[in-house]
């Protein structure tokens, strides 16, 4: 037999339309999929890493069903593939392109590393719709801007999708760890319980979450997205974020609904590039994840100390602004935060209460099942100001307004806030529930007072706008 082939599974757990699988198994060779908890997975935060840990078994299941399985190794990535290599005598490794800074500086050590060593190592494209390096203006350069970036790629063809390919098996399977061994859950604790009544897990019920929104949401998708209340999303964020689902998949329902006479599917299809718009600019600017993208920035005096009481106010979901708390209290609950109250959120924290955007981006890594390196980092600099937008940096939410309008009977507010209600909602009950016990929250205490009052908070920013050193 032909020596096996490694393929490394990432941010891409799905066995369709995945080029890296499908080239292996075209080859001819026996196949071995491969996941490995390595420098980059143990930085994660504890949501994120849980919810990783259902896709990776998840993955497992599907393979096996197709006499296959998924290997699981710990450690630092080089060192378990040529830990694997030795054990299997593995002659090429496979892998989808990653694009944030610190995938790019791991597999740029592997791959010059194994090349060395005399073994194949070759990436494969499918985290985002339109590699970054192909992507450029007239005058030669990478986008900053949104809109001109969508023109740029709009009329572009998307590769078809790929079946899901024959796996051949080895002779011998190497060792592998057990996945409850990592547990990759723990830092969940008892929020693992309550999230997971709200997740959706594998490629096969990703597939049909895509199916149902373009059959049955897609229609009210343009209006319907931005009210809270209303199940009008497609809520793929999830399952993008693991790769159970790929861009393509959903580029191609897309336009199969434009073609079809849909008006809402060419917003369906703006928000699907919105996501390759922020691997663009990490892979241009991978600054973008960790310090001001508009480095005048630097300058700027937002506050910066996690331990302050309005920023752990902020953190409870009692700030004392119901919509700002509603959307919080979402979160801890599903996992997930429905993209307009995501921007009110943010607008609160950067600019009534005047912190530092990376303390709420780290805290969201921390608490997001749908938790994405480029879309989390781009969405916080979007609204904090640092970042690419071409709205007036001084715009500030005004989530009282914003409440008015995206839930004027407050149906949102109600299914998440239980203060102060005779019969709250099971949703914000279970709030109490996901919460760490040490916060000693109880549906019994008093609704809050603001932290810091919208007026307030509206005056102080736009005044630090105002006196701003750049």
């Amino acid at each position: 037999m032909p020596s096996p082939i490694l393929v490394w599974f990432r941010r891409d757990l799905r066995l369709s339309d995945h080029a890296a699988l499908t080239a292996a198994c075209d080859s001819g060779a026996p196949v071995i999929p491969v996941f490995i908890c390595d420098e980059t997975v143990e930085a994660m935060g504890a949501a994120p890493t849980w919810r990783l840990g259902l896709s990776v078994d998840a993955l497992d299941r599907e393979l096996r069903d197709r006499g296959s399985r998924l290997i699981l190794r710990r450690g630092r990535a080089l060192e378990v593939l040529r830990a694997l290599i030795r054990d299997t005598g593995a002659g090429a490794v496979h892998w989808t392109r990653a694009y944030d800074p610190e995938a790019i500086a791991r597999d740029t050590e592997v791959k010059a590393a194994l090349k060395e060593d005399g073994v194949s190592a070759t990436s494969f494209p499918g985290h985002v719709l339109f590699e970054p390096w192909t992507v450029e203006t007239t005058q030669g350069g990478f986008y900053k801007v949104y809109s001109p970036f969508w023109k740029s790629v709009k009329s572009r063809d998307v590769a078809e999708l790929l079946p899901p390919p024959t796996l051949a098996a080895p002779e011998h399977w190497p060792g592998s760890d057990r996945l409850d061994d990592w547990a990759l859950g723990a830092a969940m604790k008892r929020g693992a319980a309550v999230v997971g009544d709200f997740v959706t897990v594998g490629e096969a019920a990703a597939q049909d979450r895509l199916d149902r929104f373009i059959d049955e949401k897609l229609p009210d998708y343009a209006d319907g997205r931005d009210i809270p209340s209303a199940d009008k999303t497609s809520r793929l964020s999830e399952n993008l974020a693991w790769g159970e689902i790929s861009p393509a998949r959903l580029w191609h329902a897309g336009m199969r609904a434009r073609q079809e006479g849909e008006s809402a599917a060419e917003k369906f299809l703006k928000e699907v590039v919105w996501r390759d718009f922020a691997y663009h600019l990490v892979y241009h600017t991978p600054r973008i994840t960790s310090g001001n993208w508009r480095e005048e920035w630097d300058a700027f005096p937002w506050k910066t100390d996690g331990r302050l009481k309005e920023v752990w106010a902020w953190k409870q979901g009692r700030t004392g602004i119901p919509f700002v708390d509603a959307a919080m209290r979402e979160m801890y609950v599903t996992g997930h935060m429905h993209n307009r109250a995501r921007m009110i959120v943010a607008s609160y924290l950067t600019k009534h209460l005047m912190v530092h955007w990376k303390l709420g981006m780290e805290w969201f890594a921390d608490c997001l099942i749908d938790w994405d390196p480029a879309s989390n980092a781009m969405g916080w600099q979007w609204t904090a100001g640092s970042g690419p937008d071409a709205a007036p940096y001084f715009r500030v939410f005004n989530p009282d307004t914003q409440r008015e309008k995206f839930d004027p009977r407050r149906t949102y507010l109600d299914a998440w806030i239980a203060e102060g209600r005779t019969r709250p909602s099971d949703t914000a009950m279970r709030y109490f529930e996901a919460v760490p016990k040490h916060w000693a929250l109880s549906p019994d205490k008093p609704y809050p007072e603001p932290v810091v009052t919208l007026a307030d908070g509206r005056a102080a920013a736009l005044g630090a706008y105002e006196n701003r050193s750049f």
